[in-house]
């Protein structure tokens, strides 16, 4: 009898890695863990908190746009970003593997000072291991964790969409993931493409310090566009509708995803933010976006409905509707 294992699909963040965190619910469940917020929750006297981990794998290690260091910081401030918390402090723990040039260690480093930097988050604390050549593909990870402090009354958890509110997008979607498979894979697509990866902690605090009709917030990572909106669906037991013609994906990416049987939508992004608001506050979001250098591309893409309750579905350009299912797995691994 063939035993299962774990394949790269488990770590796409899609239905496949749900059955890894079905193990962990089983044995290690409380409430804090099971709200599978993008941060934990924590009420600490008169204080609560928001504190997260994350590790970071990614292949090839430099990329346009940015690096592992850049996407360590950026990912894991906008997992208490999107918490509704602002992020404080975080640690850095790195795993180096023999052989690893000095040269890109401090570049990696140089890198996570200018995100810390940026995101104005302190790195308080770390570790350092090195293991053996061959035992951390590529020579470096990184595992990271964070706190923040959450802001007065707010709660953005994608349990909170309803029937009329609406859904804001940050930008065009896929420019990470493609980055990454064109790096990794050499297709040598003309393009001048980069890494969407950025912090969004900034552009969170304006929103959520202007606009009070801020309901839900998740950054569409692993799984792309279609896991974050599959997400908040299920969380919220309300339907979605999204115009695919209001979505917004680069020519280089909509070309990528043409050329290797992709869909846009399960596509990676490490610098965008699914926005659920209600309807009078939309406006007041779009204006704040637009005038924040990590949201300028901002649109409407749909509404939540009180049909198909956590069903997402796509209304195409020809006209016709298609479902939006949870990705199974990841295109390709180590995407973050």
């Amino acid at each position: 009898m063939n035993k299962k294992i774990i394949t790269s699909a488990h770590g796409g963040g899609g239905t496949a890695t749900k059955e890894i965190i079905d193990i962990v619910r089983e044995y290690l469940g409380n409430p804090v863990l099971d709200q599978l917020g993008d941060s934990a929750l924590l009420n600490l006297g008169s204080t609560e908190i928001a504190f997260t981990t994350d590790s970071y794998v990614i292949d090839p290690i430099v990329f346009p746009g940015g690096d592992i260091g850049k996407i360590a910081v950026c990912g894991t401030v906008n997992d208490i970003a999107m918490e509704g918390a602002k992020p404080l402090y975080m640690s850095l723990s790195l795993i180096l593997e023999e052989g690893l040039e000095f040269e890109l260690l401090e570049r990696v480093i140089a890198s996570v000072s200018s995100a810390a930097r940026k995101a104005d988050v302190l790195v308080v604390t770390g570790d350092t291991k090195v293991v053996e050549h061959g035992r951390a593909g590529g020579g470096l990870f990184i595992n990271t964790a964070a706190v923040g402090r959450r802001y007065e009354g707010c709660n953005t958890s994608v349990s909170n969409a309803a029937p009329g509110d609406l859904v804001v997008v940050t930008g065009t979607i896929g420019d990470h993931g493609v980055t990454i498979i064109n790096e990794r894979e050499e297709l040598d697509l003309e393009s001048d493409l980069q890494s969407d990866v950025a912090p969004l902690n900034t552009l969170v605090d304006e929103l959520l310090t202007s606009v009070p009709g801020i309901k839900s917030l998740r950054d569409p990572t692993r799984g792309g566009l279609a896991a974050a909106l599959c997400d908040i669906a299920g969380a919220s037991k309300a339907g979605i509708e999204i115009e695919e013609d209001k979505i917004k994906v680069k020519r280089e990416v909509k070309a990528a995803c043409d050329l290797l049987g992709f869909d846009p939508l399960n596509i990676a992004n490490e610098g965008k933010a699914v926005i659920v608001c209600s309807e009078d506050s939309a406006q007041k979001v779009l204006e704040i976006c637009s005038d924040n250098e990590f949201g300028r591309e901002s649109v409407l893409i749909g509404r939540v409905v009180s049909e198909h309750p956590e069903t997402v579905v796509l209304r195409t350009r020809m006209g016709g509707k298609r479902i939006v299912d949870m990705p199974r797995g990841e295109n390709l691994p180590r995407i973050c």
